[in-house]
């Protein structure tokens, strides 16, 4: 049995449906307020749905019955305040850390970031730091992931990119010269990863990093979404102070603007991982940023999706 925490989130929807086809028995642990929620998910159908908060140990113990591997996904990284982060990501890992070595788990998948490090100024990279010492010192066998940047139809950052271009119709607000290099990575491509890495002896107790096809800056990221999205704007550089206490300031009047102070931990420095570690460890071809754009981004309808979006909590 594989237990997945976080199995809502943008990785779990595509990893349950995936493993279930593939014949693994899928159990997943959810929120009691998200388990009423699963008929809205149509690949929840026929899985093994365990109730409970991520810091609930009794009801984790009880989750983890006849489990040998847990995928831990859940994490506040794309929505969490300081507070969200330490309680989800830390406390939470705590939690799990104590159910899977009472239950004799045998191994525990942990998706975190390129640069995540305990000791890191920028608060996301030191809390997924933090949580990927906790795992290694579990006693419990694992395989940490660090991944570049997520990008497909549904994530947080890259389509966040294409929301704020609808934000203003004349600029684009760029923190700084936007010459972070980021790593992005397909979804799909790192679904595929965490597949064909259960059986994959060599990944024991390792920590690999893991990114797609090509470097961009995020210059010449936004320049991309620009162009596939056909949302051409002015790019003024700011300085990511500025535009952390702004984004700040509008956060608390609506909850869901797509801009979280995590976008600018990650845009603090470069996040590479070496090109071809993808195929390298799990054997997977990674495809190319535009390339997969756009066969769906054209047709999206930035404006309607930001103004639902701001205004609905994230969680």
């Amino acid at each position: 049995m594989i237990l997945i925490t976080g199995a809502t989130g943008l990785v779990g929807c595509y990893l349950v449906p995936r493993l279930v086809q593939a014949g693994w028995p899928v159990r997943v642990y959810m929120r009691p307020r998200r388990r009423a929620w699963a008929a809205r998910y149509p690949w929840l159908q026929g899985v093994e749905i365990a109730a409970g908060e991520l810091t609930d140990s009794p009801a984790l113990h009880r989750a983890m019955q006849g489990v040998h591997t847990v995928y831990h996904l859940a994490s506040a990284q794309w929505w969490g305040k300081p507070r969200d982060l330490e309680r989800v990501d830390i406390e939470g890992t705590q939690a799990l850390i104590g159910a899977a070595r009472s239950t004799r788990v045998g191994r525990i998948f942990y998706l975190s970031q390129l640069g995540a490090e305990p000791s890191s100024a920028y608060m996301l990279l030191r809390v997924k730091g933090q949580v990927e010492g906790l795992i290694r010192n579990s006693g419990v066998a694992y395989t940490i992931m660090r991944s570049g940047v997520l990008f497909g139809p549904e994530d947080r950052f890259v389509n966040g990119i294409a929301m704020l271009l609808r934000a203003n119709r004349v600029v684009f607000l760029q923190p700084g010269k936007g010459e972070s290099l980021l790593h992005p990575l397909y979804i799909g491509d790192l679904v595929k990863a965490l597949e064909s890495s259960l059986e994959n002896i060599d990944l024991v107790d390792t920590t690999i990093e893991i990114g797609g096809a090509e470097y961009f800056t995020f210059n010449e990221m936004v320049r991309t979404v620009m162009r596939v999205s056909r949302a051409k704007r002015l790019i003024v550089s700011v300085s990511p102070y500025t535009l952390r206490v702004l984004t700040d300031v509008i956060s608390r009047t609506l909850p869901g603007w797509p801009v979280t102070s995590q976008w600018f931990d990650i845009l603090a420095s470069n996040r590479t991982a070496k090109l071809g570690n993808l195929f390298d460890y799990c054997g997977v071809r990674p495809v190319r940023f535009e390339d997969t754009l756009v066969t769906y981004m054209p047709e999206r309808h930035y404006t309607t999706e930001l103004l639902r979006h701001i205004w609905r909590r994230a969680y």
